[in-house]
């Protein structure tokens, strides 16, 4: 009886068996068989996107000096930045709208100072064109100046006063340091690396490599890309479409028109200060990003040129108990103002 009935289920399993492996055969057939082809897929147009190598021209310049391309690690280094910058289009596209806003700031400061205009584009690759731009290392402003050196090429630097993000002054230090450093190098590449890696890290290297020229230096990774990242920019920033970018005009950020007042005396409460023109305490800073604080302790009477929008309504008598004189000054875009024997106190 137990022989018959266990003879019964081998006989089961066995079939049982021969079912499942019948059935694994079949799926197996049924999922290797080849897809049925989608003749509705498109391809996308080229016309509108595509990635591809870039050309690198031959006769690129930085600030009147030739860039050796003929040299093979010279035009990868330019080949890299360009293809960085080219498909990283977003920053791409916002550092062509921040230039439209900045250089227009940037460019005669540095064509008074005797600075090449190709130096604009340091300023590009240091910040971004972003005013309020501070570095893990503590280098603030659009020219990254870190606190000691900045101090050193004139700008105040303190709590409540850090022109590090004063545009125009932060300019015109920066230009002191290439004017200072081309004297040293009798070479615009070599001021614009010493100004990411510093005048001793330069010359220790030329000294080591026995070299003459940026582009003959092994440098580290930073300093190695940063001449090669202007270069870069400038081509891709002075060509736009050359490269696939396509910015309307009324897409790019316009230029703030202003008007300037100058004040030599302290201010209790900038808030309160921005509200009597009209503004808000973000307004005004986006304008006066140099002041740190919400006040402004000025007891030795130093005069700031603090920044208002063009359109700001100014009582012609007086502002919190202030006399107001015009001054006229027709070779100035901007409007000034004076406040004098201020004391704006709130």
């Amino acid at each position: 009886m137990e022989r018959n009935r266990t003879s019964g289920y081998i006989k089961l399993l066995s079939v049982t068996s021969s079912i499942i492996s019948i059935y694994i055969i079949i799926q197996l057939f049924a999922f290797s068989a080849e897809p049925a082809k989608n003749t509705n897929t498109t391809l996308p147009n080229k016309k509108y996107y595509s990635i591809h190598s870039l050309d690198i021209p031959d006769n690129l310049t930085f600030a009147g000096e030739s860039v050796p391309v003929d040299k093979h690690w010279v035009k990868e280094s330019i080949d890299r930045e360009l293809l960085v910058n080219t498909y990283w289009q977003s920053q791409t596209v916002l550092f062509i709208k921040r230039c439209n806003r900045y250089f227009p700031i940037i460019e005669p400061i540095l064509k008074e100072q005797g600075i090449p205009d190709d130096f604009k584009y340091l300023a590009v690759i240091e910040s971004g064109l972003m005013p309020r731009s501070v570095s893990p290392a503590g280098a603030a402003g659009i020219w990254q100046f870190m606190k000691s050196t900045a101090i050193e090429y004139g700008l105040e630097v303190n709590t409540q006063v850090d022109e590090r993000y004063h545009l125009e002054k932060a300019t015109i230090a920066a230009c002191k340091y290439f004017k200072k450093s081309y004297a040293t190098y009798n070479n615009w590449t070599l001021v614009a690396a010493s100004y990411n890696a510093g005048k001793n890290g330069i010359n220790k290297q030329l000294k080591k490599q026995k070299a003459t020229d940026y582009y003959n230096l092994l440098l580290g990774e930073e300093t190695g890309r940063y001449v090669y990242r202007i270069i870069a920019l400038k081509e891709i920033l002075s060509s736009p479409d050359k490269y696939g970018f396509y910015v309307k005009d009324k897409d790019l950020y316009p230029t703030i028109d202003i008007q300037k007042i100058n004040v030599n005396s302290s201010i209790d409460n900038i808030a309160d200060f921005a509200s009597n023109y009209g503004l808000s305490y973000k307004e005004f800073k986006d304008l006066n990003p140099w002041l740190r604080d919400n006040t402004l302790t000025n007891s030795r009477q130093k005069e700031y040129q603090i920044s208002l929008p063009s359109q700001s309504k100014l009582n012609n008598n007086t502002i919190a108990g202030t006399n107001i004189e015009e001054i006229n000054n027709s070779g100035s875009l901007n409007k000034e103002l004076k406040l004098k024997n201020q004391n704006l106190s709130h």
